[in-house]
């Protein structure tokens, strides 16, 4: 998602080979210019970064690694110069959330994954529809909610949204709700009726946090209807949604500069987990290639449950690992959204990244394979896979529509992936680790 920015940054370095040299960094800088305004960073942000880049180098000395010091201290500073990170919570539950945003913006959707990112930090959410503008967005809602286990307020016989509202916020007090999260209505384009309708419910919920989604992928557009919104209505931070979709990156440079807002999300996905707090240090690293273990850390301790994690390590080194460990941790696996995304947070592997379609699990041929034999399966031989015989393997194979070989090369496969997270996951583990590495690169050297 940061792909063009990326690509720019390391050509305008690779342009200052030598230290004190003038000419290069006027190239360097040049190269940098280009590259930004290709990547759609609004142009009064593009010529403010290059003179605070261009004074800064020349403050450093003239040099490759000053030139990148000086890139990454100024995008940090435009992009964290509005305050809050992450969502913000109310002294006093629950913590009212207005989500607006023009139609087609992916607002619903948004809503969805920032109750699904509250629910993974253990907060009790519930989403109040109030998007009676366009058709099937309550419906769209029901789906999504019941899909990833969010509770959702609606009332169909209601035709004032403002009514909804006050009902919702009633039942989130009621049931000790943490957060409140409240879908709009949007339209195609900024009117006085939107207007109207959304300072009704923001008058009537008095709400701490007001959200703007914006795509991504709308360029200059997208950063004037959030100064608009910005202006009329008033927000408290920005989500970009649909960043995976924008290979330039550059509106997140343009909405922290010009809204006067800070950032606060980016949604990098389609899944339900796709939705990443917007942290400005995190954000420059992985604009410069150099991945992102933090946010990687706090998504792994956001969705492994530790005890969970432990009692796996304990069945995997005693050999007791079976299928239904093995459905639970593709579930798990589910959860942590865009693997193209995830390879980008890792040191070494973000150009990888970027060079690779995006991989989903839970559609992949492999996948739906596996969980069709297990779904085959008796309890009995889920949980002790030993007894299972070729009478078994046939009915197993019968009722996943696939074959016996398939079967069998599936449970080798497992019987395979078992013996070696055991043999890894006991003491001596990383030197069992070391020592097949080692012999990987004696037997095919370099």
């Amino acid at each position: 998602m940061f792909d063009i920015l990326t690509d720019s940054f390391k050509s305008a370095i690779n342009k200052i080979r030598f230290s004190d040299d003038e000419k290069a960094l006027k190239n360097a800088l040049e190269t940098l210019k280009k590259s930004l305004l290709k990547a759609d960073v609004y142009h009064k942000v593009t010529k403010d970064l290059l003179l605070s880049v261009e004074s800064d180098t020349r403050k450093y000395g003239i040099g490759q690694q000053q030139f990148l010091r000086a890139i990454k201290e100024n995008l940090t500073r435009v992009l964290s110069s509005n305050g809050n990170q992450g969502f913000v919570f109310a002294s006093k539950p629950p913590t009212i959330a207005l989500m607006m945003g023009l139609q087609g913006s992916g607002k619903t959707t948004t809503t969805v994954k920032l109750a699904v990112y509250l629910k993974l930090r253990k907060r009790k959410v519930l989403v109040a529809a109030c998007d009676l503008q366009r058709l099937a967005a309550v419906e769209q809602l029901k789906q999504l909610c019941s899909q990833n286990e969010i509770d959702l307020y609606w009332n169909e016989s209601e035709k004032d949204p403002v009514k909804i509202a006050k009902e919702a916020l009633s039942k989130a007090k009621d049931g000790l709700y943490d957060v409140l999260l409240v879908d709009t209505a949007g339209r195609l384009a900024i009117d006085e009726e939107l207007m109207e309708e959304l300072s009704r419910i923001k008058n009537a919920l008095d709400p701490y946090e007001q959200f703007y989604v914006v795509d991504s992928m709308s360029g200059q557009d997208g950063l004037k209807s959030a100064i608009s919104f910005h202006e009329k209505i008033g927000i408290s931070g920005v989500i970009l949604s649909k960043y995976d979709g924008d290979g330039k990156g550059g509106i997140a440079l343009g909405v922290a500069s010009q809204v006067g807002v800070p950032l606060r999300f980016i949604g990098i996905g389609e899944k339900a987990h796709d939705l990443e707090s917007f942290i400005p240090e995190r954000i420059v690293s992985r604009l410069m290639g150099e991945g992102d273990l933090a946010t990687l850390a706090e998504k792994t301790t956001a969705i492994i449950d530790e005890k969970e994690a432990k009692q796996i390590t304990k069945k995997i080194q005693k050999g007791e690992f079976n299928f239904n460990d093995f459905l639970a941790q593709m579930e798990s696996v589910k959860k942590f959204g865009n693997m193209k995304s995830l390879l980008g947070m890792i040191p070494g592997l973000s150009s990888m990244a970027g060079q690779l379609k995006d991989i989903d699990l839970d559609n992949s041929v492999e996948m739906k394979r596996a969980k069709a034999m297990i779904n085959s399966m008796t309890l009995k031989e889920r949980i002790s896979p030993s007894i299972l015989n070729n009478t078994r393997k046939r009915r197993i194979a019968q009722g996943a529509g696939l074959s016996q070989i398939d079967v069998n090369r599936f449970l080798k496969q497992f019987e395979n992936a078992s013996k070696l997270a055991k043999r890894f996951s006991g003491k001596g583990g990383m030197a069992n680790l070391q020592s097949m590495l080692q012999g990987q690169n004696q037997k095919f050297p370099r």
